[in-house]
């Protein structure tokens, strides 16, 4: 990629993330207060815990494989 593109790239990506930044933040306030039940908390949390927990083996896998040598093609037979 040239330089100018590279450029024209990041510059389109800015403005894609800054138009989702208004449309969100316009949706947000269309909203209006609404509340969360007790039910609606305890969900919330256990997927918060959940997401992390899953995040945090995946990557821990991810560096146990590498440290081991997994990653690694095979020799060969050599």
């Amino acid at each position: 990629m040239r330089r100018g593109s590279t450029w024209l790239v990041a510059a389109i990506a800015a403005i894609v993330v800054a138009v989702l930044i208004v449309v969100s933040i316009g949706n947000w306030e269309s909203i209006g207060d609404s509340g969360i039940g007790v039910n609606g908390w305890i969900a919330l949390v256990l997927g918060i815990v959940v997401t992390m927990a899953l995040g945090i083996g995946l990557m821990a896998l991810v560096f146990i494989s590498n440290r081991r040598g997994y990653d690694e093609p095979p020799d060969g037979g050599r």
